[in-house]
């Protein structure tokens, strides 16, 4: 059956490292009553684990992906098992795990690809122990597009503001010569086609961050603008496309610009995720665009520190959970069109 065509749309979400915070969000999370069925990818054990360390109750039943999606009780929840190879400990990272976090991800991925899922939503991985256990892992969002094809472009998005990224986790000295005419156009293509399927944006307005102080200053602060950043802008203006810039960076993020915007777009990671983080940490997702699935994750990492304690803040997931299913209604009424 696929939850696509239903009333009640179903969402797998992964709760990433076992010894971090995502096993407490989920636990924290169903105690909610949710808009949709969201099913746990993950062990049943960890959960009811957690569950017990945080004092709150937990009612697991076997995902059976024979019946309709239905809603659940707060406190009940719906598990397809992935089972641990080693017991788990909070705040202490065990590559032995490893392959557990790797295994709910691709579950949940392919039940996207089935349309056995709506959307997908996942809770922080740990790279650094999934490459310890000596699995080849370069990121979260590139596992998942290995697995489901696609050209992933990140986009964070928090109330009033969506940024999204040329480069994702490229050291600073690597940003310049991975900008290209081809990157930038596929992002770009991405992003425009994104904002009408998912965000009902009918017709997107894009502003773009240049690359260097000033936007280059002309040339004296360097050329990526000149001979890379506006030949593409100007190729996208001639279709039609409602794309500004590109503008410097310190002035892209005012609102003389934002007020009419529909997403930013900035050339590296730590050019526009600070200011997103600055005005809705907690309460911004990260999206996955120009994937064939929908997937949204939290806008923060594992805190070790706080698995367990009862500390850790839903804020983010609750956001992401939320923003999946906007964008599967937004997909489904598109499609209808």
């Amino acid at each position: 059956m696929n939850p696509n065509h239903c009333l009640i749309r179903r969402i797998a979400i992964t709760p990433g490292e076992p010894a971090g915070i995502g096993p407490d969000l989920c636990v924290q999370l169903i105690q909610q009553h949710l808009p949709c069925e969201l099913v746990i990818i993950a062990s049943p054990e960890l959960l009811e684990q957690r569950a017990l360390e945080l004092g709150l109750p937990i009612e697991i039943r076997w995902f059976d992906a024979d019946q309709a999606p239905e809603l659940q009780p707060a406190g009940h929840v719906k598990v397809l098992p992935v089972e641990l190879a080693e017991p788990v400990q909070c705040g202490k990272l065990n590559p032995a795990n490893s392959r557990y976090v790797l295994k709910t991800i691709t579950k949940a991925a392919k039940g996207c690809l089935d349309g056995l899922f709506s959307a997908m939503v996942t809770a922080p991985v740990h790279k650094g122990v999934i490459n310890d256990a000596g699995l080849p892992f370069s990121g979260h969002t590139e596992f998942i597009a290995e697995l489901t094809g696609g050209h992933p472009v990140m986009m964070l998005a928090t109330a009033g503001l969506r940024v999204a990224l040329v480069t994702n986790h490229l050291p600073l000295v690597e940003v310049s010569p991975a900008l290209n005419h081809n990157r930038l156009r596929s992002v770009i293509r991405i992003l425009e086609q994104d904002l009408r399927t998912h965000f009902q944006c009918e017709k997107p307005k894009i502003v773009v961050c240049g690359l260097n102080p000033h936007a280059g200053e002309g040339g004296h602060l360097g050329r990526e603008e000149i001979e890379v950043i506006t030949p593409v802008l100007e190729s996208f203006r001639s279709q039609g496309m409602d794309i500004i810039g590109p503008l410097p960076a310190d002035t892209v993020f005012t609102p003389k610009y934002l007020k009419t915007a529909d997403a930013v777009l900035a050339m590296y990671h730590d050019q526009g995720l600070p200011v997103i983080k600055y005005k809705g940490f907690g309460q911004a997702v990260n999206i996955t665009l120009g994937l064939p699935i929908i997937r949204t994750s939290v806008d923060h990492g594992t805190a070790l520190s706080l698995a367990g304690s009862g500390q850790a803040d839903i804020g983010s997931l609750t956001v992401a959970l939320q923003t999946a299913l906007t964008m599967s209604a937004s997909t489904t009424q598109h499609h209808a069109a």
